[in-house]
């Protein structure tokens, strides 16, 4: 964990907690519907962080799960995402996730300017 604050016109960062990934039990993201950057990493016991953004949080839960997968193949649970921005092998999935949101709501915009401009029989 690390602790980030400013000092004048100088950003500082301190490493505050240290964790083992074989150690993390369950990382839960509180509310795959709304946009924050709030989750809970399960340890011994539960530690309450704030991501820097929401798409941090997310690119945070697929790091460890890419590192859990590669280094140590154990069940970990990671709960209360929105799987489409986790899974790389879904239909929405690219090489940067973080645009995602971005398409998706170009592509829907587009289709409803599409429909509005149909004239009705």
């Amino acid at each position: 964990m690390v602790k980030h604050w400013r000092v004048n016109q100088e950003e500082k960062y301190e490493i505050v907690e240290k964790w083992f990934l074989k150690d993390l039990e369950m990382i839960d993201g509180k509310e795959a519907d709304t946009d924050n950057p709030y989750f809970d990493m399960h340890f011994h016991k539960v530690y309450n962080l704030e991501a820097y953004s929401c798409a941090s949080k997310y690119t945070f839960a697929r790091t460890i799960s890419k590192l859990n997968a590669m280094y140590l193949k154990k069940d970990l649970k990671i709960v209360n995402f929105d799987e489409t921005y986790l899974n790389d092998d879904l239909m929405w999935s690219s090489s940067n996730r973080d645009c995602i949101v971005l398409m998706r709501i170009c592509f829907y915009a587009f289709n409803l300017v599409c429909l509005s401009l149909c004239p009705l029989s």
